[in-house]
């Protein structure tokens, strides 16, 4: 690859990812997309660089396997290529209560939305680091600010991703790296499909993932901590008093609205 910008995107296939990586690509930066299906991420591969004469290279993995990162970074290493920006984007959600749950899919998930995204973090970092420059994006949630219940399982990975990448960001006040939450709200992608929350009365304003990933982007450029997107006014006011009111209301009023309708 030419010495451009290189981001790392997982998840590239849909979605948020997707639209991160046409971002990116519009910033005629190169790009390493990686997801589960090879075909998804071969046909974006052809209309970006296609479009944007831009380098790409496909990485068909599914992390939720515990191996997934480590085969990840080692053939990005062996191809000699050094990752700019690490956009951890991939995870998955499902609704439905703890108890009655699939349990092999709520590790699954844990194992995506946490394990994966933590391991590709620290296996990229450390040459972050010694270069003294590099940028980390986390796709965390709202969801990451309150307890869910009927998406117990979800809404904690996703407590996690938010803390994970604040406390690391403090780690690294006196380097050239920065890392980035993006915290967005119910988003217009396959995910809303996938979980069945797109049955909930949460999503039924939901934002683009363009303007998510727009937000996301730039937020990361900035090297800002949190970056809050996608939400309608009521959602902002009912976040802005997440803290103020008792657990047990939020707690029944959340159930309530993510109850299939």
């Amino acid at each position: 690859m030419e010495s451009k910008t290189i981001a790392l995107i997982t998840g590239a296939s849909s979605g948020i990812g997707k639209e991160l990586a046409h971002i990116h690509a519009e910033n005629a930066g190169d790009l390493i997309i990686v997801a589960r299906s090879k075909d998804k991420l071969e046909k974006l591969k052809r209309e970006l660089v296609d479009k944007h004469h831009i380098n790409v290279i496909v990485i068909a993995k599914d992390l939720s396997l515990p191996d997934a990162p480590k085969e990840i970074y080692n053939e990005v290493k062996k191809a000699g290529i050094e990752v700019d920006y690490l956009i951890n984007n991939a995870g998955f959600g499902g609704i439905g209560k703890f108890h009655e749950r699939n349990w092999e899919q709520d590790l699954a998930m844990i194992n995506l939305n946490v394990v994966a995204l933590t391991a590709l973090t620290r296996f990229f970092l450390p040459d972050m680091v010694k270069r003294n420059s590099g940028k980390i994006l986390n796709v965390s949630s709202t969801a990451s600010l309150m307890p869910g219940p009927l998406q117990a399982v979800y809404y904690a990975t996703k407590a996690y991703v938010t803390f994970f990448s604040n406390a690391i960001a403090e780690e690294l006040h006196d380097t050239g790296v920065t890392v980035t939450a993006l915290l967005p709200g119910a988003t217009e992608t396959e995910f809303g499909k996938v979980s069945g929350m797109d049955k909930t009365s949460m999503f039924k304003k939901a934002a683009s993932a363009r303007g998510v990933a727009e937000d996301g982007y730039n937020g990361m450029l900035k090297g800002k901590l949190d970056v809050i997107s996608g939400l309608t006014l009521t959602q902002k006011m009912m976040i802005a008093t997440v803290p103020l009111m008792p657990k047990k209301i939020i707690l029944s009023q959340i159930r309530k609205m993510q109850e299939v309708k």
